[in-house]
């Protein structure tokens, strides 16, 4: 069993991810390789099919027509829910 105290001397509050994030949603977002939770497919984003005529933006996976990802936007800002996603990969920076 872990010592409690030992575990928060090595937590960190969100920032701390911030920089290896940015690496990740500064790249074209076409090239990442999203895995799709329900069928488990592996397909660069930029082949997904997206609806973009409802309230919000729609990806359905190639494969099995899942959808895989929303995105909407309005006065508060943008909000992006992946539950379809289960891994979304970046190729290497530089």
């Amino acid at each position: 069993m872990s010592d409690p105290t030992e575990e928060r001397d090595r937590r960190l509050d969100g920032n701390a991810a911030a920089g290896v994030l940015a690496e990740v949603m500064t790249m074209d977002p076409t090239t990442a390789m999203l895995t799709c939770a329900h069928c488990h497919s592996r397909t660069a984003l930029g082949a997904h099919l997206v609806y973009a005529d409802a309230p919000a933006m729609v990806l359905r996976c190639p494969g099995c027509m899942q959808v895989v990802m929303r995105c909407a936007s309005d006065d508060s800002g943008r909000r992006l829910e992946m539950t379809g996603v289960q891994l979304l990969s970046a190729p290497p920076v530089g």
